[in-house]
């Protein structure tokens, strides 16, 4: 049982832990550039530590917490989630941390000495190029909306988009004369995109046909894509719209918008396009990232050693 001094401190603590995580967010959103998605996410590893020291009525300042003190918040911890969570969960305390020594709060980040549990690198699911045209045939094109979805899936698969950069697409960002459009991407950072004739000419029914006769709302005008009270669409919408067209077919898959991205760099990859040329139009920081499709067709590496290796 807490005295009443040891109380008043503990709340004193959990404030200092509640600022640092304030201060934390400004750092990602200004310094770091991340969307509101990757800031919520980072913040709730920093939230349940809080939780837990709270509940422990463990007295220590994100000064004061020790490597001890965070082991064995992990290890309590991981009793509840899988691997690729205490993966994750160890990532993100150690990204606070970071932060705290980058600032001269501390100086040392109590989570160099703990290891993340080793996990096998996930590989994203994809869709045939035959399961992409069946779903985008199995839209309802009677409808205004159909047009709409068409163009954005055909957009979503042609160009490799990421959801948060189809819905925020500008009719600014079209440059269908160079062959491109302007895409801004994680931490707001932007990259041409090609686009290929098909995606133009879906986009440009939608525009002439739907768009221009819709009432759009201020501040909406030169978003692409608009629900039909003319506002920007949301991301579960995409989700939804996917879902409905997977079930309406009977696809036994796991789809989202984000397996129309996969599927655009594995396809690309096995009619041999260049890595640091998927790499660009992804928008990967980082190689490392794109080669993960390397792993998805193995017949497709076969061939290409057969074909260019000098001692065929």
């Amino acid at each position: 049982m807490l005295s009443l001094s040891e109380k008043v401190l503990l709340f004193l603590l959990i404030m200092k832990w509640k600022n640092a995580l304030k201060d934390y967010q400004l750092y990602l959103k200004i310094e770091r550039g991340l969307a509101q998605n990757s800031i919520d996410s980072y913040s709730l590893d920093i939230e349940k530590l809080i939780l837990y020291l709270e509940q422990k009525k463990l007295i220590c300042s994100p000064i004061s917490i020790s490597t001890d003190n965070i082991q064995q918040f992990i290890y309590d911890t991981a009793k509840q989630v899988n691997a690729r969570s205490q993966s994750r969960l160890i990532s993100g305390l150690r990204s606070f941390f970071s932060y705290l020594v980058f600032e001269d709060y501390r100086k040392d980040n109590p989570l160099e000495l703990i290891e993340s549990p080793k996990i096998g690198r996930k590989l994203p699911d994809t869709l045939s190029e035959e399961e992409i045209d069946t779903i985008i045939s199995a839209i309802d094109l009677s409808k205004p909306e159909g047009e709409r979805n068409r163009a954005m899936l055909e957009t979503l698969y042609g160009c490799g988009l990421r959801v948060s950069e189809l819905i925020h697409l500008k009719l600014s960002d079209l440059f269908f004369e160079e062959g491109f459009i302007k895409v801004t991407g994680k931490g707001n950072k932007q990259r041409f995109v090609p686009i290929v004739d098909t995606t133009i000419r879906y986009i440009n029914i939608y525009r002439t046909e739907i768009r221009n006769h819709m009432k759009i709302q201020p501040g909406f005008e030169d978003t692409l894509f608009l629900n039909r009270r003319g506002k920007q669409l949301t991301r579960a919408m995409i989700f939804t719209i996917i879902k409905q067209l997977v079930e309406k077919i009977g696809l036994n898959k796991n789809v989202s918008p984000h397996t129309f991205r996969h599927s655009f760099a594995t396809h690309l990859l096995q009619n041999s396009a260049d890595l640091r040329a998927i790499q660009l139009m992804l928008g990967h920081e980082s190689i490392t990232t794109t080669e993960i499709y390397v792993h998805l067709d193995k017949s497709h590496l076969t061939e290409v050693v057969e074909k260019y290796h000098p001692r065929k």
